[in-house]
């Protein structure tokens, strides 16, 4: 992590400073030689970090990883996870090609992933057209810790694009709640699911990618009265994640899936 970086971009955030040193260190150790780049998005990209939120990262690597350094990685992960810090588990990120972040490749889609949480392990993960969305962001705004401009890594998505990449989230992700509505009765992931929508609403609109404040704001202004009362429950439900979700809540955020997979429908 180049000095300015650190000064002008995460100064107000030491922990996480350290966390990343930690995690590029130890990269660049087992990775040897194979690093292309690192690279933060997200919330932390895109200006909407606070103390709830994720650590985005894409580590960018020469080929792919193989079974040997995919298990090296792993104990690594492991033993950050641990550390005495919150961030330490709100890591979320994943190891990927060159080849593969270039573009949407049928034949490149397994690749590393760590998702937050204590206990949580390097996995691997299939990555369909919905992972446009990490491309683009990263392209349009992403943190350079180490690597060349992600512009020189990233060929450019398409407002059509983006809007397709929102399907395979809304026709399984989305979808599997309507059909299991207890995944979401805990506030954290119940409010995470409108923030997402609203951020899903907004692409099929524009054809871009926002945050999620700017995003549900859009919502709130132009979608309906409908919708204000569980936006604004969202923001509040997202820093009390492990208490349960009202009824109310739960209900309307299922007709919001349902909102938006037929704006889906009438956009594509």
């Amino acid at each position: 992590m180049n000095p300015s970086q650190e000064n002008n971009i995460l100064a107000h955030l030491p922990e996480v400073n350290v966390v990343l040193q930690d995690l590029l260190k130890d990269v660049q150790r087992i990775l040897d030689g194979r690093l292309a780049g690192m690279y933060l998005e997200g919330s932390l990209a895109n200006g909407d970090f606070d103390q709830d939120s994720d650590i985005d990262f894409v580590v960018v690597t020469d080929d792919a990883i193989e079974a040997d350094t995919f298990s090296v990685l792993q104990m690594m992960h492991e033993r950050i996870n641990l550390l005495d810090t919150q961030w330490s588990t709100n890591l979320e990120g994943s190891y990927v090609s060159k080849h593969a972040l270039r573009r949407h490749d049928p034949e490149h889609t397994n690749f590393p992933n760590i998702e937050r949480g204590f206990g949580e392990r390097l996995k691997m993960v299939h990555n369909d057209e919905t992972w446009n969305i990490h491309r683009y962001i990263l392209r349009k705004c992403g943190i350079v810790i180490m690597g060349p401009d992600p512009t020189t890594l990233i060929d450019p998505i398409s407002p059509d694009e983006l809007r397709q990449a929102m399907l395979p989230a809304l026709h399984g992700w989305a979808t599997q709640i309507l059909n299991d509505p207890n995944e979401i009765v805990h506030q954290g992931y119940q409010s995470y699911t409108v923030l997402s929508l609203c951020r899903i609403i907004y692409t099929l609109e524009f054809g871009d990618i926002v945050s999620k404040r700017k995003a549900s704001a859009w919502v709130k202004e132009t979608q309906g009265e409908n919708w204000h009362g569980i936006i604004d429950q969202a923001w509040i439900g997202r820093h009390n994640p492990q208490l349960p979700a009202s009824t109310d809540a739960i209900n309307q955020t299922l007709d919001l899936i349902r909102y938006t997979l037929d704006k889906a429908r009438s956009v594509l």
